[in-house]
C-alpha cells in the first residue's frame, strides 16, 4: 500500500469522525454534550484539512502518484 493510498484512507476516516461528531451534536438534547460535540467536530475538520493538505504536498512531490488518479 502506498503512502498515498494510506493518506486516502486517513482523510476518509477522518471525514467520517467529523460527520460523526456533527451527527452527535445535532441528536443530542444535552446543551453540554452538544457544545462539547461541536467543538470535537470543529477540530476534526482543521484535520482534515491538514491531511488534505499534506495529500496535496505528496502529489506535487510524487508526480507518477497525480498519472493514477
Amino acid at each position: 500500500m502506498t503512502v498515498q493510498t494510506q493518506v486516502q484512507q486517513a482523510i476518509a476516516s477522518a471525514q467520517s469522525v467529523q460527520a460523526s461528531l456533527t451527527q452527535f451534536a445535532l441528536e443530542t438534547g444535552n446543551q453540554m454534550a452538544k457544545q462539547t460535540f461541536q467543538q470535537l467536530a470543529e477540530q476534526q475538520k482543521n484535520i482534515v484539512t491538514q491531511l488534505e493538505g499534506r495529500y496535496q504536498q505528496i502529489l506535487e512531490e510524487e508526480p507518477q502518484f497525480n498519472q493514477n488518479q
